[in-house]
């Protein structure tokens, strides 16, 4: 939901900082994005722009076993070396340490990626 919260261009900023990229979303994402889309006023409407752009992303099964969505998507960068893009402080904690690189906000206007 990024994005829509700080106006940014999403895909054009991460190809900025990195060149070609494919964009995954996990199916986990997509259903939590669909349920926060039938919330009225900002966060209806930055989940709703964040399905938008999904769109646009090849989409990947998370974990079979029932676990928190942050929790499907550690483990999915864990088991494919991918780079995550978030500002949710416990999954990027997660993934510097293991020494994953992650992409968020810097000073709400612009993306930048961190590592440990």
């Amino acid at each position: 939901m990024m994005p829509a919260q700080f106006r940014i261009d999403l895909f054009n900023e991460i190809r900025e900082l990195l060149g070609n990229f494919e964009p995954v979303v996990l199916q986990g994402v997509l259903q939590e994005l669909g349920g926060l889309s039938r919330a009225k006023g900002n966060e209806g409407a930055a989940a709703r722009f964040g399905l938008t752009l999904a769109r646009q992303c090849t989409v990947a099964e998370g974990s079979s076993s029932p676990q928190p969505v942050d929790d499907q998507v550690i483990a999915w960068a864990r088991e494919n070396r991918g780079m995550v893009v978030t500002n949710d402080r416990r999954v990027r904690d997660a993934l510097l340490a293991d020494g994953l690189g992650v992409i968020s906000m810097r000073k709400q206007k612009k993306l930048e990626i961190v590592r440990k």
